[in-house]
């Protein structure tokens, strides 16, 4: 599948290629029957018989029957066994473990850390009676994660709790699935981490990838391998008799745009040119650049929680363009020697708006393609802005919605500038921005008197002259195509421009030699000598 973007158009003449792919996959596995104190009580009947045993201590012990299984297992089977700190990062030391036979089929290492999770506990009563109840706080409890490797997935991780309701994390990656396509072979890529850094066709590989949203294969491989997981907690006979059966949901997703330049130098000139251009015009305040390793721009060491930078011989520039709003992220950064990424995450897909069920994973990678859209586009109508002849004439002007009339925008007042800069900090937010966001934005540039109702009028005066447009059926706004090209470059004329222009033409003087002029002031330099040369020929005096 095809998809175009103005990025693409605009530096048609530098890619080599494109492709899009969901890339990290986080599936919530859960029994709905045990969810429910009365669901909980049937399922346990089914198991034992009766309520005979029924209570917190016996619950205790499915867990402490899980440990010995497990670590049982990794004994007989030869595999690692590993315990872990919370918050340690576990997924590279598996990589490390991955078995390099491509026939290998199975789980080849099972880690053990703590983490929260809700638990049942049973109140007795002295007539025998009792009453199940979720715990009011989370517990720490242990969570076992099997590292599995799949023919048509590569590496897959299932997290499950130890303690009913034996709740899952299932992890995957879209790209591995993408390299063991059987069509993906004739493509000639190369692979480093998850990314594709070089192929030879983007159009048919964003066609494979494409096909993992709708042919079912998240919910094939998770029942390929949950049960056989579940099995430390309960064996077969025990799911067969209680019926037990997961069913699946979407957690996280992330979705990929991939940019294949024709050389690394083009690649960086780009990339550069947006990190300063659009950092000024947007004052994104999570812009950071980290250097580091080529591999991964840190090292973490066991028992640290805290990242190491490695600066002193860096022979990597890891350049990360990210923007969170709420639960979502917009990433942009170069990947490899020749390859730009955008990334939208999803770190809670309730934010999509959308139903989380493993039904509905394809309308949530539309959602997703049609953020990235947005995302890219916006990037690109701010960095590569445009004036028209006539937009500088009717910035100014009063304009006209319904029966109102309204202010025009003038530059040399200080509250139109800063609702501009306020106009594209919000115009990448992935679900449009209201006139709360706005006040709020106006409020950091210390605008503090600025009310709400100062928002909702300059909102209808920047929708009469259609920079922004208001989302059918909400009280929010997006940022038009026209808006913001119009609105960066006029800030740019007039920010980069006029008025440092101004500040050094009315100076009375400049010695060249004793101050060292940047590339911009030499121009501005230039051009002062220039103006009082035409001013003299017409008599005219420069005011100091």
């Amino acid at each position: 599948m095809k998809y175009n973007n103005k990025f693409s158009e605009h530096y048609a003449y530098l890619l080599e290629g494109q492709y899009d792919c969901i890339d990290r996959i986080v599936l919530n596995a859960y029994y709905p029957k045990l969810l429910s104190g009365g669901g909980f009580r049937d399922w346990w009947r089914q198991l034992q018989g009766s309520d005979e045993g029924l209570n917190t201590a016996a619950l205790m012990r499915m867990a402490g029957v899980v440990s010995q299984r497990v670590q049982a297992y990794c004994k007989k089977s030869n595999i690692s066994f590993v315990h872990y700190q919370t918050g340690e990062r576990k997924h590279e030391d598996a990589a490390e473990l991955l078995p390099a036979d491509a026939a290998y089929e199975g789980i080849f290492a099972i880690f053990c850390s703590r983490a929260t999770s809700m638990l049942w506990e049973v109140h007795e009563f002295g007539n025998g009676k009792i009453d199940i109840r979720r715990k009011k706080k989370p517990s720490l409890v242990n969570h076992y994660y099997f590292h599995i490797k799949d023919k048509q997935w590569g590496h897959v991780c299932v997290r499950m709790c130890a303690h009913p309701p034996f709740s899952c994390n299932i992890m995957l990656n879209g790209h591995e699935w993408v390299e063991n396509h059987k069509q993906a072979a004739s493509l000639e890529f190369t692979k480093e981490s998850n990314c594709f850094t070089s192929y030879r066709d983007g159009e048919k590989l964003s066609r494979i990838a494409d096909t993992l949203k709708h042919q079912g294969q998240l919910e094939k491989v998770c029942q390929r391998w949950i049960y056989g997981c579940l099995w430390f907690a309960l064996d077969y006979e025990g799911q067969k008799k209680t019926g037990f059966s997961y069913r699946f949901s979407v957690y996280q997703v992330e979705y990929s745009r991939n940019f294949l330049f024709k050389r690394g130098r083009q690649l960086d000139e780009v990339y550069q040119h947006i990190i300063n251009l659009t950092r000024e015009r947007i004052d994104i305040p999570y812009l950071k650049t980290l250097l580091g390793r080529k591999n991964r721009p840190y090292i973490t060491k066991r028992h640290s929680s805290a990242p190491e930078v490695q600066v002193q011989t860096p022979d990597y520039n890891l350049t990360v363009f990210k923007i969170h709003v709420g639960k979502l992220t917009l990433k942009l950064y170069d990947k490899g020697e020749r390859t730009l990424r955008a990334e939208v995450v999803a770190h809670n897909t309730k934010e999509l708006g959308c139903k989380r069920s493993l039904e509905y994973f394809e309308a949530m990678v539309v959602k997703l393609n049609e953020l990235m859209s947005s995302f890219i586009n916006n990037i690109t109508y701010a960095h590569a802005a445009i004036i028209d002849d006539g937009t500088m004439e009717n910035l100014s002007k009063p304009v006209q919605t319904g029966k109102a009339r309204l202010a025009g925008i003038t530059l040399t007042n200080q509250r139109n500038v800063a609702l501009m800069e306020s106009v594209l900090a919000l115009m990448l937010y992935p679900q449009g921005f209201s006139c709360i966001d706005l006040k709020e934005m106006m409020h950091k540039k210390r605008f503090r008197d600025y009310s709400i109702n100062n928002a909702r009028y300059d909102m209808r005066k920047l929708k009469g002259k259609t920079f922004v447009q208001k989302i059918k059926g909400k009280q929010k706004y997006y940022a038009t195509k026209s808006g913001i090209q119009n609105i960066s470059a006029v800030l740019c004329v007039w920010k980069q421009e006029l008025k440092p222009f101004l500040t050094m033409v009315n100076k009375k003087s400049i010695d060249k030699q004793s101050k060292e002029l940047n590339t911009v002031e030499t121009h501005f330099y230039n051009a002062r000598k220039e103006i009082h040369s035409i001013s003299n020929l017409y008599g005219i005096k420069i005011a100091s």
